[in-house]
């Protein structure tokens, strides 16, 4: 399964490196982008949850993105590694219970730009490793703010909320949630 993953993912990159004719606000006009994403945990169930009730709970998250249009608007279609890293309690949770990877296909869409700087909003389907008493399926669904600004042709840095939920397909359903921060490479 891994060797199949890794000829995919190889396939999909040397296949489309090179410059693409139509400006992306993610890419510009690169084919293909990676970002490196970190993430603070927050103890809150809601869609979008305020930043507060920090938590000893952490996202380490790893995105290969290639640009492409959603109803006409620019948007970028993804595929995401995560790992989240818990340690201790606090409100109630034993935190390093759910240190768990996880892989997960989003898309984003631009919602507003002006020339470096965008607003964008995502959602994602995708896997966790093993369900657990506060996420209680493997099946995880993603949304996503983000707010980013592209550096130059390349380089870029994102601030951004995750929210991962099962969407209520399973009676325990209290959500992870991370606001945070990373950076966009994009070639």
């Amino acid at each position: 399964m891994r060797k199949i993953f890794t000829i995919l993912f190889c396939g999909i990159i040397f296949t489309n490196i090179g410059h693409c004719t139509e400006y992306n606000p993610f890419t510009g006009y690169n084919q293909n982008q990676v970002a490196f994403n970190l993430g603070q945990g927050i103890d809150c169930g809601f869609i979008l949850p305020p930043p507060f009730r920090l938590v000893p709970f952490y996202l380490l998250h790893l995105q290969y993105s290639q640009p492409t249009t959603f109803f006409s608007l620019p948007a970028r279609q993804s595929i995401n590694i995560g790992q989240t890293i818990g340690f201790g309690s606090k409100y109630g949770w034993r935190w390093d219970k759910y240190t768990i990877p996880m892989i997960f296909l989003s898309g984003d869409v631009i919602l507003a730009n002006y020339r470096d700087l965008y607003f964008a909003g995502g959602a994602g389907v995708g896997l966790q490793a093993q369900q657990n008493e506060r996420l209680g399926a493997k099946l995880l669904f993603q949304f996503k703010l983000t707010a980013g600004y592209r550096v130059n042709d390349s380089w870029g840095v994102e601030i951004f909320m995750h929210h991962f939920s099962n969407a209520n397909t399973a009676p325990e359903n209290y959500s992870y949630a991370f606001y945070g921060a990373g950076v966009t490479y994009s070639f």
